[in-house]
């Protein structure tokens, strides 16, 4: 016997059909993302601090991978490439974003992007002053206004705004700022949260101006470990994660996540992207082995210190042989395999690592 089909039965049959058509469309067609701008600091960087009178520069043997072969330096302070630059990769970009200060970029280079990070650098201005020059992020987003205003006189304001809206931002700072109160053991909890808060208001005033400045899709790194990171063990002189450093980095993530969500809310047509750096490296460093590395706190390339954190990579520092199999490239940075895992995270992990969406929705939406 055979089945008769009603008419409503038949239009929600068609409907069904219609959504899965649009939604395998929507999965075959990414949105281009036509530039990315990157702030922060060295975990962002990629030649800056070359142009400007400062001990901290990302000389060889950093980036002594990134260019098969090729003994030259590559801006980056890991051993091949940043998160950055594999994120760049899966959107599809086939040309890495050029530091602000290089001569070449300039002309229609500006288009597809630019990047302003500076090693040492941090939310306030002073923050790595010790090393000498350093591009702060103050001064990192009003060398962004000269370029959008480059941007406007080159294509015009209206298609720069539509450039500029679609564009994405990447914000990886604020870890220096916290690894400077850490060293100071003497100052009271009380202290501490004064000088996260400041933090977190002073980071507020520059995301907004980033804003006002026709930024719309900013993704934003929180705090890492770093307790965990060479250098913290090696001044405390422990061998496992400085429980202090940590407790601070915490303690700022709480506020950013909540600063971030804030500014989705009451900022039009914005979506300011919540980098859990902390959950993910967290995970690595306790999965180690289970991702393939055998050393999990000292670093790749060192100079000093039982985990090689007394110095930073410098041009005398022995680099090891086995680069896969470390998690840390030096004292502070993670390798190319760590930053292969933390971009993959952030480009399609879940919520408990990026909200309240990934990058590729980020990239889409």
């Amino acid at each position: 016997m055979g089945t008769t089909l009603n008419m409503p039965t038949i239009i929600s049959a068609i409907f069904y059909q219609i959504l899965v058509i649009q939604l395998l469309l929507n999965m075959c067609s990414a949105k281009e993302v036509p530039a990315i701008f990157a702030f922060g600091d060295s975990l962002f960087e990629v030649g800056n601090n070359f142009y400007l009178d400062t001990l901290a520069k990302p000389t060889l043997p950093n980036g002594i991978d990134f260019t098969k072969g090729k003994r030259r330096a590559s801006g980056r302070y890991t051993n091949a490439r940043t998160i950055l630059d594999i994120i760049e990769e899966e959107l599809g970009f086939t040309n890495y974003t050029p530091p602000y200060l290089s001569p070449q970029t300039t002309g229609d280079v500006i288009l597809k992007g630019v990047n302003y990070a500076s090693s040492g650098s941090g939310i306030f201005n002073s923050t790595g002053s010790k090393f000498g020059d350093h591009i702060c992020m103050d001064e990192q987003i009003n060398n962004f206004a000269k370029s959008r205003q480059d941007i406007v006189s080159k294509i015009g304001a209206a298609a720069a705004r539509k450039l500029l809206r679609d564009a994405l931002y990447f914000i990886a700072v604020g870890a220096n700022d916290i690894i400077l109160l850490s060293s100071n053991v003497s100052l009271s909890h009380v202290e501490n949260i004064k000088y996260l808060d400041n933090m977190i208001s002073k980071f507020k005033s520059q995301l907004m101006s980033v804003y006002n400045l026709d930024a719309r899709k900013i993704a934003v790194t929180s705090a890492a470990p770093l307790g965990c990171i060479p250098f913290e063990r090696d001044k405390f002189s422990i061998d496992h994660c400085v429980p202090h450093v940590n407790e601070l980095a915490k303690l700022y993530n709480v506020r950013l996540k909540i600063l971030l969500s804030e500014l989705t809310k009451h900022l039009a047509g914005s979506i300011f992207i919540y980098m859990n750096s902390y959950t993910t490296l967290e995970d690595v460093l306790q999965n180690y082995k289970s991702y393939g590395f055998t050393n999990a706190d000292s670093a790749c390339c060192r100079v000093y210190g039982k985990h090689g954190g007394k110095l930073p990579c410098i041009f005398f520092a022995r680099v090891c042989p086995n680069r896969t199999q470390y998690v840390f490239w030096d004292a502070y940075h993670p390798t190319e395999k760590t930053n292969f895992i933390l971009a993959k995270h952030a480009l399609d992990g879940s919520r408990q690592y990026i909200s309240p969406i990934n990058i590729r929705q980020l990239a889409n939406s």
